[in-house]
């Protein structure tokens, strides 16, 4: 049986269940399942360069001092996310606009036609989990509210 996490944002009507992809992203997967281990709060946005995602940056604040929090190898990668798909984006320090801290970007995909391009132009992601596929279509509906009434905070739980 599959490790899930709850993706929630009451504000938008967003309750849906991701089943993380063990097996094709290990490392990935474990980072996610760490970082869930007590609900994280993540100040979230409709994504402009990727199409159809939510960005969910997680803040560094959330990272400091954790043994889990290291570099990512890229697993399960793809440059263009399918509807459901949960992936995660690992950027080195500095690499992007000298940022000191890496930054962990958990990607919500909702719908057809999205890439993994951004600022700094094109960055294989790894699909770490995928959105039950009975919570698709709940998925969609509340990134779409998302998308129309602006920045938003999303919860993320492991379900036990």
């Amino acid at each position: 049986m599959s490790r899930l996490i709850s993706i929630r944002d009451a504000r938008n009507g967003l309750d849906v269940q991701a089943a993380l992809l063990d097996g094709k992203a290990p490392a990935n997967a474990a980072f996610l399942w760490a970082w869930a281990a007590e609900p994280r709060v993540v100040p979230s946005i409709h994504a402009m360069w990727t199409g159809p995602e939510i960005s969910c940056p997680i803040p560094s604040p959330q990272l400091a001092g954790q043994d889990w929090a290291v570099a990512l190898p890229p697993e399960n990668a793809t440059l263009h996310p399918q509807p459901g798909d949960v992936v995660l984006a690992y950027v080195p320090a500095r690499m992007w606009g000298g940022n000191p801290d890496p930054i962990f970007d958990v990607g919500l995909f909702y719908g057809p036609g999205a890439r993994m391009f951004f600022p700094i132009g094109w960055l294989a992601g790894s699909v770490v989990a995928q959105v039950v596929p009975e919570d698709r279509a709940a998925l969609a509906d509340a990134c779409g509210r998302i998308r129309r009434q602006g920045a938003t905070e999303i919860t993320f739980a492991r379900m036990e």
